[in-house]
Protein backbone atom coordinates (compact mmCIF):
# COMPACT_ATOMS: atom_id res chain seq x y z
CA UNK A 1 0.00 0.00 0.00
CA UNK A 2 1.50 3.35 -1.06
CA UNK A 3 -0.68 5.80 0.83
CA UNK A 4 -3.22 5.93 3.64
CA UNK A 5 -5.34 9.09 3.70
CA UNK A 6 -6.83 9.92 7.09
CA UNK A 7 -9.66 12.45 7.40
CA UNK A 8 -11.15 13.43 10.75
CA UNK A 9 -14.60 14.97 10.32
CA UNK A 10 -17.14 16.77 12.45
CA UNK A 11 -20.42 18.18 11.12
CA UNK A 12 -19.25 19.35 7.69
CA UNK A 13 -21.05 16.81 5.50
CA UNK A 14 -21.01 18.81 2.27
CA UNK A 15 -17.33 19.73 2.57
CA UNK A 16 -16.51 16.11 3.37
CA UNK A 17 -18.44 14.90 0.33
CA UNK A 18 -16.51 17.29 -1.92
CA UNK A 19 -13.22 16.23 -0.34
CA UNK A 20 -13.81 12.51 -0.87
CA UNK A 21 -15.19 12.99 -4.37
CA UNK A 22 -12.07 14.91 -5.37
CA UNK A 23 -9.76 12.22 -4.00
CA UNK A 24 -11.48 9.39 -5.86
CA UNK A 25 -11.81 11.46 -9.03
CA UNK A 26 -8.22 12.58 -9.41
CA UNK A 27 -5.99 10.09 -7.60
CA UNK A 28 -4.45 7.52 -9.94
CA UNK A 29 -1.20 5.58 -10.13
CA UNK A 30 -1.27 4.83 -6.41
CA UNK A 31 -2.35 1.91 -4.27
CA UNK A 32 -4.17 3.89 -1.60
CA UNK A 33 -6.86 3.70 1.05
CA UNK A 34 -9.03 6.36 2.67
CA UNK A 35 -10.17 6.52 6.29
CA UNK A 36 -12.87 8.84 7.60
CA UNK A 37 -13.11 9.12 11.36
CA UNK A 38 -16.42 10.75 12.22
CA UNK A 39 -16.31 12.47 15.61
CA UNK A 40 -20.00 12.04 16.48
CA UNK A 41 -21.38 14.34 13.78
CA UNK A 42 -25.10 15.13 13.89
CA UNK A 43 -25.52 16.23 10.28
CA UNK A 44 -25.56 12.82 8.62
CA UNK A 45 -21.89 12.89 7.64
CA UNK A 46 -21.20 9.29 8.58
CA UNK A 47 -24.31 7.99 6.82
CA UNK A 48 -23.33 9.94 3.71
CA UNK A 49 -19.90 8.30 3.67
CA UNK A 50 -21.38 4.84 4.22
CA UNK A 51 -23.85 5.32 1.38
CA UNK A 52 -21.90 7.28 -1.24
CA UNK A 53 -18.30 6.20 -0.62
CA UNK A 54 -18.49 2.56 0.31
CA UNK A 55 -14.82 2.00 -0.54
CA UNK A 56 -13.90 4.30 2.37
CA UNK A 57 -12.98 2.87 5.77
CA UNK A 58 -15.46 4.57 8.08
CA UNK A 59 -14.92 4.82 11.84
CA UNK A 60 -17.91 6.15 13.78
CA UNK A 61 -17.13 7.63 17.18
CA UNK A 62 -19.90 7.91 19.75
CA UNK A 63 -18.33 11.12 21.08
CA UNK A 64 -16.03 13.81 19.75
CA UNK A 65 -12.60 12.47 20.63
CA UNK A 66 -10.69 15.41 19.24
CA UNK A 67 -8.34 15.73 16.29
CA UNK A 68 -5.28 13.83 17.48
CA UNK A 69 -7.04 10.88 19.09
CA UNK A 70 -9.29 10.39 16.05
CA UNK A 71 -6.31 10.45 13.68
CA UNK A 72 -4.57 7.89 15.86
CA UNK A 73 -7.58 5.57 15.61
CA UNK A 74 -7.22 5.35 11.85
CA UNK A 75 -3.44 5.33 12.00
CA UNK A 76 -3.49 2.11 14.00
CA UNK A 77 -5.25 0.42 11.06
CA UNK A 78 -3.44 2.16 8.20
CA UNK A 79 -1.33 0.06 5.84
CA UNK A 80 0.28 2.73 3.67
CA UNK A 81 3.99 3.48 3.47
CA UNK A 82 2.96 7.11 3.70
CA UNK A 83 0.24 8.76 5.75
CA UNK A 84 -1.63 11.86 4.64
CA UNK A 85 -3.44 13.71 7.41
CA UNK A 86 -6.05 15.66 5.47
CA UNK A 87 -8.74 18.07 6.68
CA UNK A 88 -12.36 17.42 5.80
CA UNK A 89 -12.69 20.91 4.29
CA UNK A 90 -10.02 20.42 1.63
CA UNK A 91 -10.35 19.55 -2.04
CA UNK A 92 -7.79 18.48 -4.63
CA UNK A 93 -8.04 19.34 -8.32
CA UNK A 94 -5.55 17.01 -9.97
CA UNK A 95 -3.37 13.99 -9.23
CA UNK A 96 -1.27 15.74 -6.58
CA UNK A 97 -1.07 12.77 -4.23
CA UNK A 98 0.72 10.55 -6.73
CA UNK A 99 3.14 13.38 -7.49
CA UNK A 100 3.88 13.97 -3.81
CA UNK A 101 4.47 10.29 -3.06
CA UNK A 102 6.84 10.10 -6.04
CA UNK A 103 8.61 13.22 -4.78
CA UNK A 104 9.01 11.73 -1.31
CA UNK A 105 10.31 8.47 -2.78
CA UNK A 106 13.03 10.34 -4.67
CA UNK A 107 14.05 12.60 -1.77
CA UNK A 108 17.62 12.30 -0.52
CA UNK A 109 17.16 14.92 2.20
CA UNK A 110 16.16 14.00 5.74
CA UNK A 111 12.50 15.00 5.35
CA UNK A 112 10.06 14.12 8.11
CA UNK A 113 6.94 15.77 6.68
CA UNK A 114 5.79 17.58 3.55
CA UNK A 115 3.10 20.25 3.34
CA UNK A 116 1.81 21.68 0.08
CA UNK A 117 0.59 25.06 -1.07
CA UNK A 118 -2.88 25.75 0.33
CA UNK A 119 -5.25 28.09 -1.48
CA UNK A 120 -8.63 29.59 -0.60
CA UNK A 121 -11.73 28.52 -2.55
CA UNK A 122 -11.31 31.57 -4.79
CA UNK A 123 -7.79 30.46 -5.68
CA UNK A 124 -5.96 33.10 -3.64
CA UNK A 125 -2.95 32.21 -1.55
CA UNK A 126 -3.73 30.99 1.97
CA UNK A 127 -1.13 31.79 4.61
CA UNK A 128 -0.30 28.36 5.99
CA UNK A 129 3.26 28.56 7.30
CA UNK A 130 4.04 29.51 10.88
CA UNK A 131 7.09 29.81 13.10
CA UNK A 132 7.10 27.88 16.36
CA UNK A 133 5.04 29.76 18.97
CA UNK A 134 6.75 31.91 21.60
CA UNK A 135 5.41 33.41 24.82
CA UNK A 136 5.61 36.88 23.21
CA UNK A 137 3.48 36.22 20.13
CA UNK A 138 1.00 33.95 21.91
CA UNK A 139 0.47 36.59 24.59
CA UNK A 140 -0.39 39.07 21.84
CA UNK A 141 -2.90 36.58 20.44
CA UNK A 142 -4.46 35.80 23.82
CA UNK A 143 -4.90 39.50 24.61
CA UNK A 144 -6.16 40.21 21.07
CA UNK A 145 -3.43 42.83 20.69
CA UNK A 146 -2.59 41.59 17.20
CA UNK A 147 -5.85 43.07 15.91
CA UNK A 148 -4.52 46.54 16.79
CA UNK A 149 -0.79 45.91 16.32
CA UNK A 150 -0.41 43.19 13.65
CA UNK A 151 3.37 43.52 13.70
CA UNK A 152 3.43 41.83 17.11
CA UNK A 153 2.83 38.46 15.45
CA UNK A 154 4.33 39.08 12.00
CA UNK A 155 7.25 36.77 12.78
CA UNK A 156 5.00 34.00 14.06
CA UNK A 157 2.66 34.37 11.09
CA UNK A 158 5.64 34.40 8.70
CA UNK A 159 4.27 37.43 6.84
CA UNK A 160 7.38 37.65 4.65
CA UNK A 161 7.32 33.97 3.68
CA UNK A 162 7.90 33.28 -0.02
CA UNK A 163 5.21 30.78 -1.00
CA UNK A 164 6.76 30.34 -4.44
CA UNK A 165 9.90 28.74 -2.99
CA UNK A 166 10.35 25.20 -1.65
CA UNK A 167 11.99 25.35 1.75
CA UNK A 168 12.26 23.86 5.22
CA UNK A 169 9.93 25.50 7.76
CA UNK A 170 9.03 25.31 11.44
CA UNK A 171 5.48 24.18 10.81
CA UNK A 172 3.00 23.63 8.02
CA UNK A 173 -0.75 23.90 8.62
CA UNK A 174 -2.30 20.68 9.87
CA UNK A 175 -4.84 20.64 7.03
CA UNK A 176 -2.42 18.75 4.78
CA UNK A 177 0.52 16.79 6.21
CA UNK A 178 2.23 13.91 4.39
CA UNK A 179 4.81 11.77 6.16
CA UNK A 180 6.24 8.25 6.22
CA UNK A 181 4.42 5.84 8.48
CA UNK A 182 7.75 4.44 9.69
CA UNK A 183 8.50 7.77 11.40
CA UNK A 184 5.15 7.75 13.17
CA UNK A 185 5.84 4.19 14.29
CA UNK A 186 9.29 5.21 15.51
CA UNK A 187 8.68 8.56 17.19
CA UNK A 188 4.99 8.38 18.02
CA UNK A 189 1.87 9.90 16.51
CA UNK A 190 -0.33 12.65 17.93
CA UNK A 191 -0.26 13.39 21.64
CA UNK A 192 -3.87 12.83 22.68
CA UNK A 193 -3.63 15.25 25.58
CA UNK A 194 -4.36 17.90 22.93
CA UNK A 195 -8.05 17.89 22.01
CA UNK A 196 -7.60 20.34 19.15
CA UNK A 197 -5.00 22.92 18.12
CA UNK A 198 -1.23 22.63 18.68
CA UNK A 199 -1.10 18.83 18.33
CA UNK A 200 0.26 19.15 14.79
CA UNK A 201 2.78 21.75 15.99
CA UNK A 202 3.91 19.36 18.71
CA UNK A 203 4.32 16.54 16.18
CA UNK A 204 6.41 18.71 13.86
CA UNK A 205 8.48 19.93 16.81
CA UNK A 206 9.25 16.35 17.79
CA UNK A 207 10.28 15.46 14.25
CA UNK A 208 12.68 18.37 14.09
CA UNK A 209 14.08 17.57 17.51
CA UNK A 210 15.00 14.17 16.04
CA UNK A 211 16.84 15.78 13.11
CA UNK A 212 14.12 15.68 10.43
CA UNK A 213 13.05 18.67 8.35
CA UNK A 214 9.48 19.77 7.68
CA UNK A 215 9.30 20.75 4.02
CA UNK A 216 6.94 23.16 2.33
CA UNK A 217 6.58 22.65 -1.41
CA UNK A 218 4.68 24.85 -3.90
CA UNK A 219 4.85 22.13 -6.55
CA UNK A 220 1.28 21.06 -5.77
CA UNK A 221 -1.68 22.89 -4.29
CA UNK A 222 -4.85 22.01 -2.42
CA UNK A 223 -8.02 24.02 -1.77
CA UNK A 224 -8.74 24.60 1.92
CA UNK A 225 -11.88 26.27 3.27
CA UNK A 226 -10.17 26.74 6.68
CA UNK A 227 -11.84 26.27 10.03
CA UNK A 228 -15.13 24.82 8.76
CA UNK A 229 -15.61 22.59 11.79
CA UNK A 230 -14.46 24.93 14.54
CA UNK A 231 -16.51 27.86 13.27
CA UNK A 232 -19.45 25.96 14.74
CA UNK A 233 -18.17 26.34 18.31
CA UNK A 234 -19.21 29.25 20.47
CA UNK A 235 -16.26 31.55 21.17
CA UNK A 236 -15.84 30.85 24.91
CA UNK A 237 -15.80 27.09 24.38
CA UNK A 238 -13.37 27.34 21.48
CA UNK A 239 -11.16 29.68 23.49
CA UNK A 240 -11.04 27.23 26.40
CA UNK A 241 -9.99 24.38 24.11
CA UNK A 242 -7.41 26.60 22.43
CA UNK A 243 -6.05 27.75 25.79
CA UNK A 244 -5.73 24.24 27.17
CA UNK A 245 -3.79 23.11 24.12
CA UNK A 246 -1.53 26.17 24.15
CA UNK A 247 -0.82 25.75 27.86
CA UNK A 248 0.04 22.09 27.43
CA UNK A 249 2.24 22.82 24.40
CA UNK A 250 4.26 25.36 26.39
CA UNK A 251 4.52 23.01 29.36
CA UNK A 252 5.86 20.29 27.07
CA UNK A 253 8.07 22.26 24.71
CA UNK A 254 9.06 25.59 26.29
CA UNK A 255 10.60 26.89 29.49
CA UNK A 256 8.84 26.77 32.84
CA UNK A 257 8.75 30.56 32.92
CA UNK A 258 7.02 30.72 29.52
CA UNK A 259 4.48 28.12 30.61
CA UNK A 260 3.68 29.97 33.85
CA UNK A 261 3.31 33.28 32.02
CA UNK A 262 0.89 31.80 29.50
CA UNK A 263 -1.11 30.22 32.33
CA UNK A 264 -1.39 33.62 34.05
CA UNK A 265 -2.49 35.50 30.92
CA UNK A 266 -5.05 32.99 29.66
CA UNK A 267 -7.97 33.88 32.00
CA UNK A 268 -8.03 37.34 30.39
CA UNK A 269 -8.60 35.74 26.99
CA UNK A 270 -11.59 33.85 28.37
CA UNK A 271 -13.06 37.12 29.62
CA UNK A 272 -12.58 38.69 26.18
CA UNK A 273 -14.28 35.73 24.50
CA UNK A 274 -17.37 36.12 26.72
CA UNK A 275 -17.50 39.85 26.01
CA UNK A 276 -17.28 39.20 22.28
CA UNK A 277 -20.06 36.62 22.52
CA UNK A 278 -22.33 39.04 24.36
CA UNK A 279 -21.68 41.89 21.94
CA UNK A 280 -22.56 39.66 19.01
Amino acid sequence: MDLSIIIVSWNVRDHLRDCLASIYKYTTGLDYEVFVVDNDSHDGSADMVAKDFQQTHLIRNKKNRGFGAANNQALSRAKGRYILFLNDDTEIQDNILQRLVSKYDSETRNIGMIGCRLVNPDGSQQDSIRAFPTAFDQTAILLKMHHIFPWLISGYMQKKFDYSKEQAVDQVMGAFMLMPKKLLDKFGSFDETFFAWFEEVDLQKRLQNEGYDVLYTPEVKCIHVKGASFKQLRKPKAQKIFNHSMRYYFKKNNSLLSYLWIAIVQPISIFFSYVTQILR
